[in-house]
């Protein structure tokens, strides 16, 4: 996003750098890494500013929102891919996130080819994942577990519990962004 449509939004760069430090700090306490290039990570934090100005959440700059949470959670930084994107390609699909090869200047960061399924078959695993928790809601768990196990969407943190916690300790994701996993 250029700096004068950042402008058209309402965003600063006393903003921009305020956001920019926020993140980078959680990011490389969880282990993960922002995109050295500083101008080009702040256009990408301009970019998710102005998202959640648009839409209300951090919608992926480089894809198309639908402007419905509910339809954009894998999307929603950090997004279901990161990590997969990360370990195939060394970085995420709008290079936020880098790998640490990268970090390392081991690897380039390269065209990332799209990960996100097409919306008909996205709206399929939905459908599915809502079938599963259906009849695990019917289920009686054994007397191995007590608890359901939630896990979360973006990194795969796993926990028991009654409810999926309100925010994922690893990665920060939001409730909504988990899943009944047994």
């Amino acid at each position: 996003m250029k700096e004068e449509e950042a402008s058209e939004e309402g965003i600063s760069e006393e903003e921009v750098d305020k956001v920019y430090r926020r993140l980078r700090d959680q990011v490389e306490k969880s282990g993960y890494h922002l995109n050295p290039d500083v101008e080009f990570t702040k256009d990408l934090v301009r970019g998710l500013l102005a998202n959640e100005r648009r839409y209300g959440y951090w919608s992926c700059p480089c894809r198309l929102s639908a402007d419905n949470k509910e339809e954009d959670l894998d999307i929603i930084c950090p997004c279901y891919y990161r990590d997969p994107d990360l370990n195939d390609y060394g970085a995420c699909y709008c290079a936020l996130y880098v790998s640490d090869d990268v970090i390392r200047e081991e690897r380039r960061v390269e065209s990332i080819p799209e990960r996100r399924p097409p919306k008909e078959q996205r709206d399929a695993e939905k459908a599915e994942e809502k079938k599963r928790e259906e009849m695990m809601d019917t289920m009686e768990f054994s007397g191995e577990l007590s608890k359901p196990v939630w896990r979360c969407k973006v990194c795969g943190y796993l926990c028991a519990m009654d409810e999926a916690p309100g925010v994922c300790p690893i990665c920060k994701a939001r409730k909504e962004r988990f899943e009944r996993f047994m």
